[in-house]
């Protein structure tokens, strides 16, 4: 029995970065000699172990077969007669196909040093149009790692999955998981711009109507800050429907709702009356500024993705108009009142306070 590390851990090591996590590969054991050491089994669809001490992932070197449409779509060979080159032979890029031994010698049968070197995305053999989740994993790689190119050769195998129909095999969730770490990611314009050159982004996103403005607004957002809900709120505002947007990809209830904010009050927001009390605080209200302040907050950034300098004027009023009343509850309005007047009275209170600021 044989143990290698492999994948990313090894490609950041070598780019300088610390690994998040290090995956292992067991070449000549069965699933009884790693239970029989103490391992726990944990894989569902192939064997894959946890160590007893460090709890890292431990899998059996596997090779596998197209049975059926899809990332799932699968059979999985474990014998213990399956080597190190084979296991690596059906991973997806070059640079995530490296191993070393437990001496720390680099195993690099498909040259992913000299791509990582080069700063190429490149896939390791033909078998890579057979996973449609590698169509996004290059995409989020492409946005992560933002100097490096696709292989020209690998852009064809894009095209391949998407014209063969694998592409429509993909299921919400695991696009959810993809587009997740992408937002995250440096660049995460790029994982759209791959998408879009070979044709699958109209699939993957059909309600996603991605222009100009679109782009230019997740661009400024991945500059501004690096949430993802901000990121995704301002990119997927420009959905033709957020409802049926939501049936296709399983997003997070809050951040569908921060880009429904955005769609709905961007216009609003951008021609309000800073003059205007009643309007600055009809505004606040609406938005629920008083019970959610730090969503209020994420839906101003998103502005100023939206609309860059214009929109600091207006951000910087809103805030400081919500921070003198926001303190101002029914503690601060006649006792004697009741149901609808503290209401009523709160909201005069507030807005004598912001006039006076006004004034």
């Amino acid at each position: 029995m044989k143990v290698y590390l492999v994948g990313g851990a090894i490609r950041d090591e070598l780019l300088g970065q610390t690994a998040k996590e290090q995956d292992w590969v067991v070449v000549g054991a069965t699933p009884a000699e790693l239970l029989a050491q103490g391992f726990k089994s944990v894989g569902k669809d192939f064997p894959v172990f946890l160590h007893p001490n460090t709890k890292e992932e431990y899998a059996l070197a596997r090779t596998e077969r197209k049975t059926s449409p899809g990332y799932t779509g699968f059979e999985f060979n474990t014998s213990p007669h399956v080597t190190l080159e084979e296991d690596l032979s059906r991973r997806d890029l070059t640079i995530n196909a490296m191993a070393k031994d437990n001496q720390g010698h680099l195993i690099d049968p498909f040259n992913g040093f000299a791509d990582l070197k080069n700063k190429v995305l490149r896939h390791v053999s033909p078998a890579f149009i057979e996973d449609p989740v590698r169509l996004l994993r290059i995409a989020r790689f492409a946005a992560r790692f933002d100097d490096f190119t696709v292989a020209e050769e690998t852009k064809q195998l894009l095209k391949k999955i998407v014209s063969s129909g694998e592409v429509n095999a993909l299921v919400a969730e695991r696009v959810w998981q993809e587009l997740y770490k992408t937002l995250q990611a440096n660049q995460p314009v790029r994982f759209f711009e791959v998408l879009e050159d070979c044709q699958a982004l109209s699939i993957i996103f059909p309600f996603l109507t991605y222009n100009q403005q679109a782009k230019a607004a997740l661009q400024n957002a991945a500059s501004i800050s690096a949430e993802p809900i901000i990121r995704f709120a301002v990119l997927f505002s420009f959905s033709s429907s957020l409802d049926e947007f939501n049936n296709a990809l399983t997003a997070p209830k809050n951040y569908l709702l921060l880009a429904k904010l955005i769609k709905d009050y961007a216009l609003s927001f951008i021609n309000l009356n800073l003059t205007s009390g009643e309007e600055i605080l009809t505004f606040l209200e609406k938005l629920d500024a008083f019970r959610r302040p730090e969503r209020f907050k994420q839906f101003t950034l998103c502005m100023q993705a939206y609309f860059s300098e214009k929109a600091l004027p207006c951000i910087e009023l809103l805030l400081h108009a919500l921070q003198l009343t926001k303190s101002l509850s029914a503690n601060a309005v006649n006792s004697s009142l009741q149901g609808k007047a503290i209401a009523a009275a709160i909201h005069q209170l507030r807005l004598e306070t912001i006039n006076k600021f006004l004034n």
